[in-house]
């Protein structure tokens, strides 16, 4: 694959840091961002990084102890770690460019990414072009309101699977974020894919693809790369 002919992927991330009402930060959580990043770029895919204010994307610091080698790995690249400071915004993508968008997770992500109109229209464009739509852990909240153009939720009558109102709880995080991502996304129709807290989860739904926590994140990337490469080129 050239890089003429390359696919190209957002991965977006949260802008918000601050975790609600308490003193403590938040931001993008690390492995949920390196696990698909690497999974994409080792088929030759090409990635770029979007995020609800563009520029600076806070990392959730307690992310930075992850010791996975892909985590690792991303950390130490200085030239990612600066493209984590100049992220686009919505409105600079052109959605006709990227066949697929990842909404990686951090609880930052429960505050600024389910009202972002630019980011779901970005989103539902990809998608009716023909493209993929994944997030994982608390990247689902982006999925909250995105409506396609026949009226419906795109999450409506699919498979996902999210962080759970079992792990919030474990967390400790229920009353703190602004509402619990799992009924939410009950109420918008979804067909929620459980598993125990904290073990691997992936729900596949033809081009919507997700994952309940970070445990999930690389066979997320693995599983947006299949799909990609069985879904047409639209251009």
């Amino acid at each position: 694959m050239t890089a003429a002919t390359a696919l190209k992927v957002l991965i977006v991330v949260t802008s918000h840091a601050q975790l609600g009402n308490t003193s403590r930060t938040t931001g993008w959580y690390l492995p949920e961002v390196a696990h698909p990043y690497y999974a994409l770029t080792a088929q030759g895919i090409q990635v770029d990084f979007v995020s609800p204010k563009g520029g600076r994307a806070p990392i959730d610091e307690s992310s930075r102890s992850a010791d996975d080698a892909e985590s690792v790995r991303f950390l130490a690249d200085p030239l990612l770690m600066n493209r984590m400071e100049n992220t686009y915004r919505a409105e600079e993508i052109n959605p006709k460019e990227y066949r697929g968008i990842i909404y990686a997770g951090g609880h930052g992500t429960m505050w600024d990414f389910p009202n972002d109109q630019p980011l779901a229209r970005l989103a539902a464009e990809i998608y009716e072009n023909g493209g993929v739509v994944a997030a994982v852990c608390h990247g689902p909240a982006a999925l909250v309101n995105i409506k396609l153009s026949n009226g419906k939720y795109l999450v409506d009558g699919k498979k996902v699977a999210t962080f759970t109102e079992a792990e919030e709880k474990e967390a400790e995080m229920i009353g703190i974020v602004p509402f619990v991502l799992e009924t939410k996304l009950r109420e918008r129709g979804a067909r929620i894919q459980l598993a125990p807290n904290w073990s691997e989860n992936v729900a596949v739904d033809g081009r919507l693809i997700t994952g309940q926590n970070p445990a999930s994140a690389a066979r997320l990337g693995t599983e947006v790369v299949r799909a990609l490469k069985s879904v047409p080129s639209n251009r």
